[in-house]
Order: C-alpha cells, then structure tokens, then sequence
C-alpha cells in the first residue's frame, strides 16, 4: 500500500493560497490547512479560509492565533495606519509598502516547519508570488531558498537527510496565470476574500483588489465577488 504523503498548505482565504491547496491535491497529498489569526484587521478572510478547506474537503484545518499587533509596524495589524488606495498599477510593487508585515512569512514558515516536522508533513506550500505582487521583500524567490537551508539545517527531519520541502507553486505565475489555474481546478472564487478591508464588499481600489482584478480581467474571467463604487464595473 503506498503512503499518501503530507502537506501543510498556509491557507490565508485569498484567491493564491485557495489556488495552491487546490495544485497540492491534485498532485496528491494529504493537505493539513494551516490558517493563522495574528491579528489583522478584519476576520473575513478567517472565514474564507475555513469555507475554502470546507469547498476541498481538507482533513484537517488548523486556525491558530498568532498576535502580531504587539509589534505591528504594518496597516494591517495597526488601525492607526491607513491602507493604501487607488495606487496608479504601475506603482503597485515599486518600493515597500505600509501593508508589509514584519516577517510576516518568516514567523508563518516557521510555524508551519514546526507543525509540518511534528505530524510528518513532506512539504510546506505558500502561496508566494513575486510577478503580481505589492513589493513585500518575503515573497522573493531567493528568501524561499533561503528558509530551505533553514529547514535543512535547523530540524531533526534536515540534519538526518529527509528536509521537508518548501514549496512556492505561484512564485512565478501572473495574476491571470493563478486566475486560469485555479479555474480549471474549480477553485470556488466566491468563497475566498482579498481585499484589505472587511467591509461588505470588496474595496476594489487597496492593492490586493487591484491585483486581483487585473488578474480575472486578464485571464477573461469574471470574478464573482461583489465589489464597491466603480471598481464593481471591472469585476
């Protein structure tokens, strides 16, 4: 009988991680979910997450807490600093924005390599995304290679010469390369949630709701969720 291998997917709600859960299960692993609560401002994507795992039918779904408002230094985990909006395109990825997290993927990797090395995981996977992206310095390909020789090195699972594997499935996919991806995997676009705010509806005008609908306007498809003023006529 062979052994189904495990993977632990960071699963944030939005439209890429929704993407690279549904690549990890085609490709046949058993997906643990990993979602962490570290304080952002709004729980919508929270909720996102667990109807995604619920859509794929994940085994199992972990929702940690992880409070990075006591360091804040972000507009997400500080109210105080206002998000970004109506951003020119061209802008969007230019410099390092105030919705960068501090560490934010070191501290979620270094979770997800502790739980991946406790329950016998194969693999990490984050959705990472370095084309279409906001500028935020830990999306890069080279600091994935990095945190590999972290995994290598810095585990039980490494030194004895089984590494768990850092996977970064989107790293150089387009907005609309994830959008037609994830279609043709039947990811459930409507239950997922990208916007910086958790208002109604979507803003349409942060920089994670600009990105998302340059990504479907560019692949074609309709993005079916609601969004705010002017922006829903882009939808």
């Amino acid at each position: 009988m062979v052994r189904v291998q495990k993977a632990v997917v960071l699963l944030s709600g939005g439209m890429d991680s929704a993407t690279a859960l549904a690549m990890t299960q085609k490709e046949g692993f058993d997906v643990i979910a990993l979602t962490l609560d570290y304080g952002q401002r709004h729980r919508r994507e929270i909720a996102a997450a667990k109807r995604v795992a619920a859509h794929f039918r994940v085994r199992e779904h972990r929702v940690v807490s992880l409070d990075l408002t006591a360091i804040g230094g972000s507009a997400l985990t500080d109210q105080r600093i206002p998000i970004p909006e109506g951003r020119p395109m061209q802008e969007i990825g230019r410099g390092i924005p105030v919705t960068y997290v501090p560490a934010r993927n070191t501290i979620f990797l270094s979770y997800a390599l502790g739980l991946a090395e406790a329950a016998g995981a194969a693999a990490i996977v984050i959705a990472a995304n370095f084309l279409d992206y906001s500028g935020y310095v830990d999306c890069r390909p080279e600091f994935y290679r990095a945190f590999q020789e972290v995994a290598r090195l810095g585990t039980k699972r490494g030194v004895e010469g089984h590494p768990i594997e850092i996977r970064t499935p989107l790293i150089e996919m387009s907005k609309a390369d994830i959008v037609r991806t994830g279609e043709s995997l039947g990811v459930p676009w409507a239950l997922t949630w990208s916007c910086y705010h958790g208002r109604a509806k979507a803003c349409g005008v942060c920089d994670s709701c600009q990105l998302r609908l340059k990504g479907f306007r560019e692949a074609g498809i309709q993005d079916p969720l609601p969004y705010a003023g002017s922006a829903a006529k882009n939808a």
